[in-house]
């Protein structure tokens, strides 16, 4: 096992964060801890100082308003699974936290430690797509959001921290899809929708290079019927290349699998609507 060397700091609040994290290159945001530790113990990753969020209660909380839903980054996956708010608001948020992991995860792993670490590997951004949500960070220029699925593009920017995921669209039907690996339990490759009155919102995981939004897939389904003939059909008329083979898999195999999926969350949110 590598050992890492790094030095450890508990801010009392956000804006003590964020100046630890500006003023020392190397800095990184302990949050559940579930991607960061194992990373750190074998030398996967490098800090020079952890800045320890968990007491900031800003972070933590779901409410409802006027605008949607607000959930705090400190949200754990367990408590996002079994919200009320989320399960009526946002459906396929909760399906995706609960396949997350096994408990001990769900219990520690946080919504925005799960947003920001390797997209392909985890299960919320797709289902965030999928909700049309906003990741709402805090950094040097103040509070800014970001379309979740631009933030699946690229990396945080150093010295930014993620403080909440915001729903805007909430009460449609959504649903979320998973095939996992036997052993870590990431995603060979998941799904997630959401029907809207302009048609499905469809965002897929695992089988791609990151978490992707399938707008030609959408526009082929908006007349309906979501079928699974009409879904899958949908998914062969997507380029090949879009899905990326690995540990055993071909690209042929991840789209039709990706297909078989889709088909099943449609029907599943079709029967939530």
């Amino acid at each position: 096992m590598i050992l890492t060397e790094f030095d450890y700091v508990r801010p009392v609040g956000l804006e003590e964060a964020l100046t630890l994290l500006a003023g020392t290159p190397g800095a990184r945001v302990l949050a559940g801890g579930q991607s960061l530790l194992p990373d750190l113990r074998t030398g996967a990753g490098r800090a020079r100082l952890l800045v320890d969020i968990r007491r900031l209660e800003e972070l933590r909380g779901i409410g409802a308003g006027p605008e949607g839903l607000r959930i705090g980054a400190l949200t754990t996956l367990a408590e996002l699974s079994a919200d009320p708010l989320v399960r009526a608001g946002a459906p396929e948020l909760a399906a995706a936290a609960r396949a997350n992991g096994d408990p001990q995860v769900r219990n520690l792993g946080t919504v925005g430690g799960n947003l920001a670490a390797d997209g392909r590997a985890t299960d919320l951004p797709v289902a965030a797509i999928a909700a049309g949500a906003l990741v709402e960070l805090a950094g040097p220029g103040g509070l800014s959001t970001v379309p979740a699925e631009e933030f699946a593009a690229s990396a945080p920017s150093a010295g930014t921290v993620v403080t909440a995921l915001l729903v805007p669209e909430t009460g449609r039907a959504g649903a979320f899809e998973k095939t996992a690996d036997r052993a870590t339990r990431y995603p060979v490759c998941a799904t997630a929708v959401r029907v809207t009155p302009g048609g499905p919102r469809i965002a897929v995981t695992g089988a791609t290079a990151r978490p992707l939004r399938l707008r030609g897939v959408e526009d082929r389904l908006r007349a309906g019927p979501y079928t699974t003939d009409t879904v899958l059909a949908a998914f062969r008329a997507e380029p090949r290349e879009l899905f990326v083979p690995g540990r055993g898999t071909s690209a042929e195999y991840l789209g039709h699998l990706a297909g078989v999926l889709t088909a099943r969350a449609l029907a599943r949110a079709q029967a939530l609507a």
